[in-house]
Formats: structure tokens, C-alpha cells, sequence
């Protein structure tokens, strides 16, 4: 089951989600959705009374609803309640909120933009784009994220191309390449930065972007020139990023 995840802003808000591309629909983190709709300070213990009661009653929308590894605010992946579009409707009628109405709006509104996606992928960056600005970044700073992304997909489909395998492989070379242009592995960079839950790139400041993004083409050229035949090789492509001159970084 291919799985995808993001986050979605509502209202400058924002909410854990994760797209299944064999399903082709949207799972949405429920506690998430409960802070939306009644920016409750626990919404962890006001879904466990609500799915309580829920139960209770005989709601089977309850029982259907599902866990998926999310990001936590502590930056673990743990299990967590999620709902697809559909059950998020039947759910947020027992959520008593002013903002039920929009919300709804803005759900579908999403599983539409999903779709436009798929047939045309620039929509993709045009939506990044959309979400950047909400969040009051620069526009200078904007163009080097859209181009760290492209820059990051490129690495990525060339580690697929030779055999490397998605999450903890993934996270190794990457934490090799972030060695190289900053002596720190992807999880020290976070404590550095002071981020839990926050996406590490999305608090990079410009200069930190252009280094980060040589490192990475300069390993999806190396990679695609030497053709490493298994995990242990591509590790070696990834390790000669160090002849890259490290540069003293701006924050």
C-alpha cells in the first residue's frame, strides 16, 4: 500500500494527513481535525471521551476509523486516528463547531485538488506555492524550497532506480549528504534548530538551502554516472559529497 504524507493548513492551522494511492482517497489525523474544529488545548482527550461515547451510541463511523504512523510533535512516527473524507463528515456532526460548515468546504475542496493533481503534477508546485505564502515566507526563500523539492525528488527517483528502499535506507543517505555540508545528521540539525514537529527544510534559511541542494544534485549526478548496484554502493556515491567545500551557514 503506497502511502504518501503532508500537511494541509486550514485557517494557518495545520493537519497531519496521509494520501493512499492504492485507495486513491485522503486519511486525515482525527486530533488534528478536532483542534481545527474546537481548538481544544487536549484534543487527545476530547476524542478519547468522544470515540467513548460514540461507541456507546452504536456509531459505526467509530469503528471503522483506523491507525497510520504519523509525524508526532516529539518528530517519532506514531500510530494515530485517522479518517478518510467521508467519515470526517459524519464525524464533525457530532463535533458542535462554527466552523463545521467551512471545514466541510475545505475537505472536499482537497479531495478535488488531489485529483487535479494527478492529471497535471505542476498543479502540485502551484499548491506548495499557495501554502508557502499563507505561511508568510519570502518569495526568494519560496523559489530555492520549490527548487530544494524538485532538487530532492530527482535524488529520490534515482535511489528507487538502484535498488534503495524507502524509509530507514532513505534516512541514512540522507543523513550521510547532511553530514557532508553540515557535520550534522538530519536529527542533530532538528535539535539545533530547536524543531520538533516542524519540517527540518521548511526552517533552513536560504544559504542553507543552496548547500543542502548541491549536496543532493551533486549525489543524483554521481549516482547516475557510477550506477550503484545495491545499498552498500550507494552509500559510497552518497559519502563523496565531502569533496564538497562546506561554507560557513547564515540563520
Amino acid at each position: 500500500m503506497k502511502q504518501e504524507g503532508a500537511i494541509q493548513i486550514f485557517e494557518e492551522k495545520k493537519v497531519r494527513t496521509i494520501w493512499n494511492q492504492d485507495e486513491e482517497k485522503w486519511y486525515f489525523s482525527i486530533v488534528d481535525i478536532i483542534t481545527v474544529l474546537t481548538e481544544s488545548k487536549d484534543s487527545g482527550a476530547y476524542w478519547r471521551k468522544l470515540k467513548q461515547r460514540l461507541k456507546e451510541e452504536g456509531n459505526e463511523t467509530v469503528t471503522n476509523c483506523h491507525s497510520l504512523k504519523l509525524e508526532a510533535a516529539d518528530g517519532k512516527m506514531r500510530l494515530t486516528d485517522v479518517a478518510d473524507t467521508e467519515q470526517l463528515f459524519r464525524l464533525i456532526q457530532s463535533i458542535p463547531s462554527p466552523k463545521a460548515e467551512p471545514f466541510k468546504l475545505w475537505l472536499a475542496q482537497i479531495a478535488a485538488e488531489r485529483l487535479d493533481e494527478m492529471q497535471d503534477p505542476e498543479i502540485t508546485i502551484d499548491r506548495a506555492l499557495e501554502q508557502y505564502m499563507q505561511l508568510g515566507y519570502s518569495e526568494s526563500w519560496i523559489n530555492q524550497r520549490l527548487k530544494s523539492i524538485e532538487i530532492r525528488n530527482e535524488l529520490t527517483k534515482e535511489w528507487k532506480n538502484r535498488g534503495v528502499k524507502e524509509g530507514l535506507q532513505f534516512a541514512i543517505l540522507t543523513d550521510i549528504i547532511s553530514k557532508t555540508w553540515s557535520g550534522k545528521t538530519t536529527k542533530d540539525y532538528k535539535i539545533l534548530k530547536g524543531l520538533k514537529k516542524e519540517n527540518l527544510r521548511d526552517n533552513m534559511s536560504n544559504t542553507e538551502l543552496i548547500l543542502n541542494m548541491l549536496a543532493e544534485a551533486s549525489t543524483t549526478d554521481i549516482s547516475s554516472v557510477v550506477k550503484p548496484k545495491d545499498f552498500d554502493k550507494s552509500m559510497e556515491v552518497a559519502q563523496q559529497g565531502e569533496m564538497l567545500q562546506k561554507l560557513p551557514l547564515t540563520n
